[in-house]
């Protein structure tokens, strides 16, 4: 079986790259150690996207037993472009191992873009592979504490997470062999260029009063409630006469006045 294996370096400093702050997840070390059980002796491939300073840890994957170690010449770069560079140089592998997370805390969906380009059966996020079965018989985590089992065709990309197995120790004449060995550089994806977005004028929202009052009161502006009970209250002091000759004449004014009787 054609087994690939795919590491994602990360400098973990926020300044110049640091060899002693950089390197791979303890997830995608498993998947190496997945793939070397699973290839046997036809041999493993561990491909990294990164800068030259990724080269220590392909020399790391080749000291623990890979046959080829291939860097591809990238940084900070899309998931979905780097699936496209890292599909260009697998379209052979049978089966595709990947960590289930890096060190910078990604996002995990290389594995997925990968597949999909690669029109290959995927299975992510996986905590055991039975490296005897036939087809490949693996175990997925679902949420709620349960768990999927899947039996695997090939071609296929699998993701497992960090506890699935432990990397192997590097023995030390393959250590020394590998602090020599020369890594084949794959040009990486094209930088994208940011085009600028024009959008229509909009105007900055105006600054409005906060709400004043009670929330009743508020509740009745919004409603319009009593817009129609207006006060036509008046009070005045008048003698008994005046007052009569003074409530006929309002009466009259709003409409309520009639014909005088003659008696």
């Amino acid at each position: 079986m054609h087994v690939v294996v795919c590491w994602k370096w990360v400098s973990l400093d926020g300044g110049d790259v640091d060899a002693r702050w950089s390197g791979v997840s303890p997830a995608d070390e498993a998947a190496l150690e997945v793939g070397l059980q699973l290839a046997g002796t036809d041999g493993v491939t561990v491909v990294c996207v990164g800068p030259t300073e990724a080269d220590t840890v392909l020399r790391d994957a080749l000291a623990a037993g890979a046959h080829h170690a291939i860097r591809i010449n990238a940084t900070n770069a899309a998931s979905d472009d780097v699936a496209v560079a890292i599909a260009a140089v697998t379209d052979t592998a049978d089966l595709i191992v990947c960590g289930d997370y890096s060190l910078d805390r990604g996002t995990g969906s290389v594995p997925a873009y990968l597949a999909a380009h690669l029109g290959a059966a995927q299975a992510l996020g996986l905590v055991d592979v039975d490296p005897s079965s036939s087809p490949l018989r693996v175990i997925r985590r679902l949420d709620g504490g349960r768990r999927e089992v899947l039996d695997v065709p090939t071609p296929a990309v699998i993701s497992v997470e960090g506890s699935v197995a432990r990397l192997r120790r590097a023995p030390l004449a393959a250590a020394l062999r590998a602090k020599t060995a020369e890594i084949p550089v794959s040009p990486g994806p094209a930088p994208h260029e940011d085009g600028a977005h024009v959008t229509t004028y909009r105007p900055r929202a105006r600054t409005l009063p906060a709400p004043a009052g009670g929330t009743l009161s508020r509740v009745r502006d919004i409603l319009d409630i009593g817009a129609a009970e207006q006060s036509h209250s008046e009070t005045v002091t008048l003698e008994p006469n005046d007052a009569a000759a003074r409530i006929i004449e309002q009466l009259d004014e709003w409409g309520y006045g009639g014909e005088q009787q003659s008696s």
